[in-house]
């Protein structure tokens, strides 16, 4: 597990759910961390969970919603790679 995962091992579902921290969001989304925090503010970025006092994370399958979202919108009339 890389420094920027953090995995529950307790998940009822026999998934784990992984938590991404800001380098690796913004990596994947290719938004700016100012970017990010603005569109957290408009209500259209997942929100974070606090991971500590002053340490937050978000759940990657929500970025991942949020990623083919964005690509759909982008896209209009064409599905996200994956898409079912």
């Amino acid at each position: 597990m890389d420094s920027n995962q953090v995995t529950d091992g307790e998940a009822n579902d026999g998934v784990g759910k992984t938590i991404r921290r800001l380098p690796e969001v913004k990596a994947r989304t290719g938004l700016s961390r100012s970017t990010i925090y603005l569109k957290m503010s408009e209500g259209s970025f997942p929100e974070p969970i606090a991971l500590g006092a002053r340490s937050v994370g978000w759940i990657e399958s929500e970025i991942d919603a949020w990623i083919a979202q964005w690509i759909e919108q982008s896209r209009p009339g064409q599905r996200a790679v994956g898409a079912v």
